[in-house]
């Protein structure tokens, strides 16, 4: 489940002065949009993944405004009655946009390109594709579907004579050849990259002729000035600048990301399910959206679950730090000397965290939440990303404030935290035996049964604390309309369904 951000400037002389405000660009097309795109020339490439891949390359799906799959490349789909071979329909008149039908084979092409293991986007061995004629094929995996709105397909006519072991490397993705709703026309090295509208597009033709990818990361001077029309992957801390602009609009997209804190089940303090919970209970987690200035509304879990079931999760654990001294009290942890810190057996209850600086507003507000109850946690480390991530595979930590790294609709990720081999030392065998389970079906029913007795097993364990999942936020322009949270918030990727209303 896992995104992002737009200038009506002239086609030829604002290319040469990008950075100009607005009030320079009034007599320009209207219909052009910018974007400041935290990505360079090769952002539409398997490198970066991004979603400026959808400008120009379709995937099979995409979400609609509800959330739900809907045709782009593919017309149809049906599964076996295991779920683990798909068969697919492509259209049969979509093109390159060279002129040339793009046919399974290109299909084939892509996913064989992507699963060789000196490429390594799709793991080698988990896929088997097979083409029956020109628009139809097989896909049959025990890992996943075919039906990934996150997935698109190249030209196999263009890319077959290339050295895949270079594909990284490769000229097409600064000069791309696509089969989307825009198509390439000239990139500045480190600057910005422009489209515009293909003429034969299959799927209706997009109201926004012309697109500008202005190279970038996110900057409010930027949009404040009128120099783009949007800013992708906001920190969401930023927007309190303008909180009462009324020229500008947030979306937030939903994320497969969970901000979360893993507690070491090897470690003494945290065996226990009752202090986990009572750890869970003392944060409170609603006011730390507004701490965040997230969107109030995020839904808040204390299970993993299917993807299916995103929209019925059981109720999460409520702040009540009354409950939360209880629990402790009855764990055997007390305030014996009167110094405001817990203690059991002679030992204060004080532990560290790991953090990236990233996390360091939640584990400061976490801090003092818990301080409220007795218990001290001192922020100790604030490494970079892949060393903490290091420590925490290896088990070398107390409690650690972190992503959930994986989309919580796939199993096999799941499985790294809550399985037999779990980083956080997770012991419960039913549950690894339910996520072994789980990895092994495609079939969405079972896949649903196996994660209703897990999230009864969470809320009874609570091997972990959920603290807020984290959307990627996108402040857009008012004069460009068509966007909404959480599913089309991001207006890159959804660029073909937006259009210019200068009366907003």
């Amino acid at each position: 489940m896992r995104h992002i951000a737009l200038l009506a400037i002239g086609i030829v002389a604002a290319l040469a002065t990008i950075g100009c405000g607005r009030a320079d660009r009034a007599q320009t097309d209207d219909s052009t949009v910018t974007v400041l795109y935290p990505t360079d020339e090769r952002g539409l490439g398997p490198e970066y993944d991004s979603p400026a891949q959808f400008l120009v390359f379709l995937p099979l799906v995409t979400r609609n405004a509800e959330g739900e799959l809907e045709g782009k490349l593919a017309r149809s789909w049906e599964p076996s009655p295991d779920y683990r071979t798909w068969t697919v329909h492509l259209r049969t008149d979509v093109r390159w946009h060279d002129g040339v039908p793009v046919t399974a084979h290109d299909i084939e092409f892509s996913v064989e390109l992507l699963s060789r293991p000196d490429v390594g986007y799709i793991a080698p061995g988990a896929v088997a594709i097979s083409v029956l004629n020109d628009s139809t094929f097989t896909y049959t995996s025990t890992v996943e579907t075919p039906l990934s709105d996150y997935r698109t397909y190249y030209p196999k006519h263009l890319l077959e004579t290339l050295d895949p072991t270079q594909v990284y490397d490769w000229g097409f993705w600064t000069q791309p050849v696509g089969n989307g709703p825009y198509r390439y026309v000239r990139h500045l090295r480190q600057t910005m990259m422009e489209f515009e509208i293909n003429p034969d597009y299959v799927l209706g033709r997009p109201a926004i002729e012309r697109v500008i990818l202005k190279f970038g990361q996110p900057s409010l001077p930027e949009l404040l000035s009128g120099s783009v029309d949007a800013i992708s992957d906001v920190n969401p801390m930023e927007l309190l600048k303008f909180l009462d602009d009324p020229r500008f609009r947030r979306y937030d997209m939903q994320t497969p990301n969970v901000r979360t804190i893993y507690w070491n089940h090897r470690h003494r303090f945290f065996r226990e399910a009752g202090v986990r919970r009572a750890l869970t209970m003392a944060i409170n987690r609603r006011e730390l959206l507004g701490v965040l200035n997230l969107p109030p509304d995020l839904p808040l879990f204390d299970v993993i679950f299917s993807d299916r079931q995103w929209n019925s999760l059981p109720d999460p654990l409520p702040y009540d730090p009354e409950n939360a001294r209880l629990l402790l009290e009855e764990a055997g942890w007390v305030d014996g000397n009167g110094d405001g810190i817990l203690e059991r057996n002679g030992e204060s209850f004080r532990f560290d965290v790991l953090v990236t600086t990233t996390e360091e507003r939640e584990a400061v507000y976490v801090q003092e939440q818990l301080r409220r109850v007795g218990v001290h946690m001192e922020i100790s480390s604030r490494g970079e990303w892949a060393q903490v991530f290091r420590q925490l595979r290896a088990g070398d930590f107390e409690a650690a404030i972190f992503l959930l790294l994986v989309d919580l609709s796939t199993v096999r990720g799941q499985l790294q935290f809550f399985g037999e081999t779990s980083y956080v030392g997770y012991p419960n065998q039913r549950a690894h035996q339910l996520l072994e389970m789980a990895a092994n079906t495609q079939n969405p029913q079972t896949l649903d049964g196996f994660y209703r007795e897990l999230m009864e097993i969470f809320e009874e364990d609570h091997p972990v604390t959920f603290l807020h999942p984290v959307p990627s936020t996108h402040v857009v322009h008012r004069r460009l309309a068509g966007l909404s949270s959480p599913y089309r918030a991001d207006p890159v990727w959804y660029m073909e369904h937006l259009w210019v209303d200068e009366e907003r």
